[in-house]
C-alpha cells in the first residue's frame, strides 16, 4: 500500500535543498510517495503551512533551517520562530531542525523550546545520515546527529545544574558581550548579573575573576 508523505523543506540555499530532495527521493522506500514543497524564507514557509491547514492536507514532516532571513513583518526572525509556529498550527507534523550552529546554548535552547523529532548539525551531515534521519523520524523518533548527542551526553553526565538565565550569561560572554552590557540583554539588574556570575564562578570552581577562565571551564563541561 502506498504511503503518501507530505514534506515542507525550508532553507534559503536552493543548492542545499536540491541535495536534500535528491537524497530523500533516491533513498525512499518503494511504498513511499513523497510530495515535497520548498520554501526559501519565513514568509513562503508560513504561506505553505497555513494553506496546508486550510486545505486539510497538513504536512507530515518539516525540514527547518535555523538561519533564515526574518519575515517581512519582522514577527519571525529565524527558523526557531518558524518551528515554534509549526508546533501550534501543525501539531502532528514531525520537525527536523538543520543548522550550522553547534554551540551548546543554541542546541540546549532548541531542544527545550521546540523538542524536534530530528536535529541535525549541517557539519555532521552526509546523504546516508539524512536518509536515516528521515526514516527514523517517521517511525521511531527522535534522531539526533553526533554533535547534538555529545552535547546531551555531556550535560547529563555533568552533575552541574545551570539555569537558563545563567546559560544565557555564559553564551553572551562567549559572544564577547561585556558584563556592563549584559543587563540590556537579560532584563535583570547589573547587581543581579554580578551575583549570578559569582554563583557561576563557584559552580565551575573559578577563583581568578577572569571571564575567559570561567568560559573555558564551562566549555569543558559542555555549557558553552
Amino acid at each position: 500500500m502506498t504511503e503518501n508523505i507530505k514534506i515542507l523543506m525550508i532553507d534559503d540555499h536552493p543548492m542545499i535543498i536540491e541535495g536534500y530532495q535528491n537524497t530523500l527521493l533516491f533513498t525512499k522506500k518503494d511504498e513511499q510517495e513523497l510530495k515535497i514543497d520548498i520554501a526559501n524564507n519565513c514568509d513562503e514557509a508560513i504561506t505553505y503551512m497555513n494553506k496546508s491547514v486550510q486545505n486539510k492536507i497538513p504536512y507530515d514532516v518539516l525540514f527547518v533551517d535555523i538561519s533564515l532571513p526574518p519575515s517581512a513583518d519582522g514577527v519571525m526572525s529565524s527558523g526557531e520562530d518558524l518551528a515554534e509556529y509549526a508546533r501550534k498550527v501543525l501539531p502532528e507534523a514531525k520537525i527536523i531542525i538543520l543548522t550550522m550552529f553547534n554551540e551548546s546554548f543554541r542546541i540546549h535552547n532548541i531542544i527545550k523550546t521546540i523538542d524536534p523529532e530530528g536535529f541535525l548539525i549541517k557539519s555532521d551531515l552526509t546523504s546516508s545520515e539524512l536518509a536515516s534521519a528521515f526514516q527514523a523520524v517517521l517511525y521511531n523518533p527522535p534522531f539526533y546527529s553526533g554533535t547534538v548527542n555529545n552535547h546531551i551526553r555531556k550535560v547529563i553526565t555533568s552533575d552541574i545544574f545551570v539555569d537558563d538565565k545563567n546559560r544565557k550569561i555564559l553564551h553572551l560572554l562567549s559572544q564577547g558581550v561585556k558584563t556592563k552590557n549584559l543587563a540590556s540583554h537579560l532584563d535583570i539588574s547589573l547587581s543581579a548579573i554580578e551575583k549570578r556570575k559569582k554563583h557561576l564562578r563557584d559552580i565551575f570552581e573559578v577563583y581568578d575573576g577572569q571571564d575567559e577562565t570561567l568560559l573555558n571551564e564551562a566549555r569543558k563541561k559542555g555549557f558553552v
